[in-house]
C-alpha cells in the first residue's frame, strides 16, 4: 500500500509539474481511448459465494472510451479485469515487513459505462463522473491471459454478477494528443446491501 501511495504521489508531481506547458496546447477533440492500471479495495462482502472475505485490495487493468458530446460533457464505457490481490511478508529474523501483489484466485471483472463532467476541452482539465454498471466476481485458478480474460467476459451470465454505482473523479493533462489521467473514487456495489470500495485508475490517453 505504501507503494501504490508513493507512485500516485510521484505521478500527481509530475502532472503539476508539465502543467504550464499543458496548459498552453488546448484544442478540441472528439474521442479519448484510454488504458490505466487500477487500485481496487474490496470491503468485507456477504453473500453466499463471498462470505467471509475481509477487506482485501486487487490490481488489475482495463481501457476506457471516451465520446466528446459537448465541450464539457463526455459519455465514457469502460471496462477493467483485476487478477492480482495484494499481501503483506513478515521477517522473524529481519526488519520490517514487504508488501507486494500476487495472482489471485478471487478474480474481478468491472464493467461500467457513464457521464463525464470535466473543465473544458483544454490540456489540462478536472472532472466529475458518476456511472452505473456491474462487477463480476469469479474464483479461478487460470493463468491470466487474454483467453481466460474472454472466457470470463463470454460467461457473465453464469457467474456472480452485482449491482455497481461509481461517483468518482479526477485529473488529466495532456501534451498534444497523449495524456495522463488520474481517477479516484467510490465504486458501490449492492449485495445484501450497499458496500463502499476505494478505487483508484492511472494511465495514459490518447485523444482524437
Amino acid at each position: 500500500m505504501k507503494r501504490f501511495l508513493f507512485f500516485f504521489l510521484m505521478t500527481g508531481g509530475l502532472i503539476f509539474a508539465v502543467l504550464p506547458v499543458a496548459h498552453a496546447q488546448d484544442s478540441e477533440n472528439h474521442v479519448e481511448i484510454g488504458i490505466f492500471g487500477d487500485y481496487f479495495r474490496l470491503g468485507a462482502t456477504r453473500g453466499p459465494s463471498l462470505a467471509g472475505t475481509d477487506a482485501t485490495s486487487f490490481g488489475g487493468v482495463g481501457a476506457r472510451l471516451s465520446i466528446n458530446l459537448s465541450r464539457r460533457w463526455q459519455i465514457e464505457p469502460e471496462m477493467n479485469y483485476d487478477f492480482a490481490s495484494s499481501f503483506t511478508e513478515e521477517f522473524s529474523g529481519g526488519p520490517g515487513t514487504t508488501a507486494g501483489f500476487s495472482t489471485s484466485t478471487l478474480r474481478i471483472l468491472h464493467g461500467m459505462i457513464g457521464p463525464k463532467l470535466q473543465s473544458g476541452g483544454g490540456a489540462f482539465r478536472a472532472f466529475l463522473t458518476v456511472k452505473g454498471g456491474g462487477d463480476n466476481f469469479m474464483f479461478s485458478s487460470a493463468p491470466v491471459t487474454f483467453s481466460t480474460f474472454s472466457s470470463s467476459v463470454t460467461g457473465l451470465r453464469t457467474n456472480n454478477v452485482v449491482g455497481v454505482v461509481y461517483p468518482g473523479g479526477g485529473i488529466e493533462a495532456y501534451l498534444g494528443p497523449i495524456g495522463l489521467r488520474l481517477d479516484v473514487g467510490d465504486e458501490i456495489y449492492f449485495q445484501s446491501g450497499a458496500h463502499h470500495n476505494l478505487r483508484i485508475t492511472l494511465g495514459p490517453s490518447i485523444r482524437f
